[in-house]
């Protein structure tokens, strides 16, 4: 049926029941024998009131609401409209001076509650027994739901909704005693997560729902590792900041992925603090189409920036990103340029043109085993195109320089982490002359981003693997990209200059961890049925990461997440006369004398071979402890 036709059946289906609510009200008002005069007064208004009421109903939406999904929202909003409505009713009778007993006003109001809101409601009655009928026991999935609480509670509803998904919730697991036995919106509450295998093979369970939001995310993975007893296929509901508007519906019902063992609690921001520098401000993003720098963009966008540009040499990336913007973010005012921060001519038009007065630094390449093979483009890009951005950002009154560092950059052993040890060094040094406050922000992996390890596991699990681990005790730091990016905001915002902010990345992931992982989340057994194989480590490629060099110690913020790095370069003039060296060697020696020219410029520059086995050493050592 046309929603035109829905809808003026159910305004005749009102004025019939509104007037039907006078008459009833009256007749149990005067106990059969209704006084003429009061029955005159009603039939001679009766148009307008009734006007009156479907005028309010109107406004209430009641003409727009799926009453086959009707909710105790539906059922709320039902019954403000009829007090309203009557309330208008009322008004409308006094003015005209036309009277009924005051109790047919409350009989009226309740008999307009029952009457129109149990005709709505009726269409779920009617679909549900229908729904029951047609759909047989055996013929849909049994879906069991981990969480008793409000998010659990919605799921059921969506799927209770949602028939034509075959689905049916008919087991709900919850910790709490207090819960047990229950039943929460038909389903049973069963049991404890102990209770997960023993439940799901005598109930015969499909699929188990995760539905606990504000779960961290040691527990989703204890929840996960009792589900991977069972054969069922595992969802989850995601976690509240990605349930950014509170709302739960079946479309945000996915997979579990890594992100979710892996990823940590929500961050939160001290959204003042970072409205304060932001909003308002024209904000430049070098790198803005890359994994970090898209995420930057995003998130900066919701704060109201005057101007938002995105600067990056790779136009794919950046069309992506500004067409993504444009569509979320209809009042954002949007630039993209594409340019390269090598050429620093360029990049001093873009500064005097735009004016920025934020810039975030996320252009760099990253990938460690292509720099080892093209060392001289990875000082290129990443330490000459840092001076050029940060040497515009003087010149041009910047007011905030927020530069994307990584831990790759504390004891470098391949030349992509000493060119961004070299960075830092450019943004502590020319702190020191400058007005502007310059800062990096230092973090370890994040997942997902474009070349990580992740989708390359995925990549080698769906072609049948096997998956590639290089060593079986290689370690690092993840995190998620917008958690990263979370972080990099706020500690922007703590800036006064010269810092190296260091995020706290919780505990170290191992790499064959991390992919045995992924095997069995991708629905298969580690060296089962996906095979994984040793390659070894790549080069400049260590065991295990640092986040802190041995000299900088570290100190605290407000913020439980951000730590800061003491600074331990200060000689710009010094880092110059490094740097025209360095930019010598390039142009005019080889690989290998500039790899020897950074272990001089970068004392804590060394082989991969020695200090990965100083770094065991320390492991060993400290197992002993």
């Amino acid at each position: 049926m046309q929603k035109s036709k829905k809808v003026i059946l159910l305004l005749i289906f009102d004025v019939v029941l509104i007037n039907l609510s006078y008459l009833l009200a009256l007749y149990l008002r005067f106990e059969r024998n209704i006084e003429l005069r009061y029955l005159e007064t009603y039939i001679s208004n009766a148009i307008l009131l009734t006007m009156i009421k479907l005028a309010v109903f109107h406004y209430f939406k009641l003409y727009k609401s799926i009453w086959k999904y009707a909710s105790i929202d539906e059922l709320i909003n039902i019954t403000a409209a009829c007090i309203v409505a009557n309330a208008g009713a009322l008004s409308f009778l006094v003015i005209m001076q036309s009277h009924l007993p005051r109790s047919v006003y409350i009989m009226v109001t309740i008999l307009d509650v029952m009457l129109v809101g149990g005709m709505r409601f009726s269409v779920r009655a009617l679909r549900k027994i229908k729904n029951g009928v047609i759909i047989p026991k055996g013929s849909y999935r049994r879906i069991m739901i981990i969480g008793g609480g409000d998010a659990g509670a919605m799921v059921i509803r969506e799927y209770n909704n949602h028939t034509q998904l075959n689905s049916k919730p008919v087991a709900i697991i919850d910790d709490d005693v207090k819960k047990q036995d229950l039943i929460i919106r038909g389903v049973p509450v069963l049991g404890r997560r102990d209770d997960i295998p023993r439940l799901a093979e005598e109930m015969e369970i499909d699929e188990v729902i995760i539905a606990i939001p504000s779960a961290d995310r040691n527990e989703i993975r204890e929840i996960v590792e009792v589900c991977r007893q069972t054969k069922c296929k595992l969802k989850i509901l995601p976690g509240m900041y990605e349930l950014i508007d509170g709302d739960v519906s079946i479309k945000k019902i996915r997979d579990v992925q890594i992100e979710d063992l892996l990823g940590r609690d929500e961050v939160r921001l001290n959204v003042e603090e970072i409205s304060y520098y932001i909003k308002g401000k024209v904000v430049l993003v070098t790198g803005g189409g890359g994994s970090i720098g898209s995420e930057l963009c995003r998130q900066i966008a919701r704060f109201k920036p005057k101007e938002l540009i995105i600067l990056d040499i790779y136009e794919n990336n950046a069309y992506e990103i500004q067409n993504e913007l444009l569509r979320t973010h209809d009042d954002l005012n949007l630039k993209t340029v594409i340019a390269s921060v090598r050429d620093k001519h360029r990049i001093d038009e873009i500064m005097e043109k735009e004016n920025p007065e934020v810039v975030f630094h996320a252009a760099a390449h990253k990938h460690v085993p292509l720099m080892e093979d093209s060392p001289k483009e990875a000082i290129k890009n990443n330490v000459f195109g840092t001076l050029n951005i940060a040497r515009s950002a003087n010149e041009y009154g910047v007011k905030r320089f927020v530069m994307i560092s990584t831990d790759k950059a504390v004891n470098p052993t391949n030349v992509m982490g000493a060119s961004k040890r070299i960075c830092e060094m450019i943004i502590q040094s020319i702190n020191e002359i400058s007005n502007t406050e310059f800062v990096a922000v230092r973090f370890g992996n994040v997942l997902g981003s474009n070349g990580s390890v992740i989708p390359l596991f995925k990549k080698q699990i769906e072609e049948g693997g096997p998956v590639t681990v290089t060593h079986p005790e290689v370690v690092r730091y993840f995190m998620t990209i917008p958690e990263a990016v979370r972080l990099v905001i706020q500690a922007g915002a703590m800036a006064k200059g010269g810092e190296v902010f260091v995020l706290d990345m919780g505990e170290p992931v191992k790499i064959m961890d991390l992919a045995k992982d992924l095997i069995k989340l991708s629905g298969f057994e580690p060296n089962v049925d996906i095979p994984i194989k040793i390659i070894g480590l790549r080069p400049g490629e260590k065991l295990f990461e640092e986040l802190l060099l041995d000299e900088e110690g570290i100190s605290s913020t407000e913020h439980n997440k951000i730590f800061i790095g003491k600074p331990t370069f200060f000689d710009y003039k010094l880092l110059l006369k490094y740097l025209n060296g360095l930019d010598d060697i390039i142009h005019n020696e080889t690989d290998n004398d500039l790899k020897e020219y950074l272990e001089n410029m970068v004392p804590t520059y060394k082989n991969k071979d020695c200090v990965n086995e100083q770094l065991c050493n320390n492991e060993i050592a400290a197992t002993k402890e």
